[in-house]
């Protein structure tokens, strides 16, 4: 879930400078992350930013101020959400990786194609992204991508997503990278359960199935 329209909006710019910058960190280990994955740091600023990207999508896409604010309201825990999914995109493709899964740029565009078309064109597909998984337009693709890896995966391990043993063996391959890559969440904004890779205070991850069914809701 990179390419999008930006502007300089006031009131984007302000939810950056209000949000906690953690310069020194609550993990002293990893001053200024948010989080580290196998070694790489997801930064306060690069969360921040992600979160940017999502307030300038969804004040774009209201007309009024009002309306502005009940988007904001609805998404109040965005930046531990954002930053769920921001390791979780990282633990699902080591997963994959490691079960010999590649994903194509050819395969993301054609699922784009498959999922634009169903939800009635590209605007209404955006639309109904941002509304109902907090993705700013300019990271569709790479959303996509983790859904095709999410699928490759359950293939990969030879189970149905549909069944309990394909939910366990999916979310046991997704533990096993969690803990193979030592992900270490700053405590401000949780921790990290490896036996389900999450964060500890976290609702059930996003991943699922795009279906028909999804893009027709949104």
């Amino acid at each position: 879930m990179h390419r999008r329209r930006r502007t300089a909006l006031t009131v984007s710019a302000a939810l950056l400078v209000a949000a906690p910058l953690l310069s020194a960190c609550g993990n002293e280990a990893h001053p200024g992350a948010a989080a580290v994955v196998g070694g790489d740091r997801i930064t306060v600023e690069q969360l921040q930013s992600r979160v940017g990207e999502v307030r300038t999508a969804q004040q774009k896409a209201t007309a009024k101020s009002d309306e502005y604010a009940q988007a904001v309201e609805k998404t109040g825990g965005l930046t531990r959400s954002t930053l769920q999914s921001m390791v979780l995109d990282r633990v699902l493709h080591r997963a994959a990786t490691d079960a010999g899964v590649e994903v194509s740029r050819r395969e993301v565009q054609e699922l784009r194609d498959q999922v634009e078309q169903q939800a009635g064109g590209r605007k209404a597909f955006e639309t109904g992204w941002l509304q109902q998984y907090s993705i700013a337009p300019g990271r569709i693709d790479d959303s996509l991508r983790t859904e095709i890896e999410a699928q490759k995966l359950y293939a990969a391990l030879g189970v149905q997503p549909q069944s309990e043993e394909g939910q366990a063996a999916f979310w046991s391959a997704l533990a096993d990278a969690s803990k193979a890559l030592k992900v270490d969440l700053n405590p401000r904004y949780g921790s990290w359960d490896v036996a389900k890779s999450r964060r500890a205070d976290a609702k059930t991850p996003w991943l699922r199935e795009v279906s028909a069914k999804d893009q027709q809701q949104a």
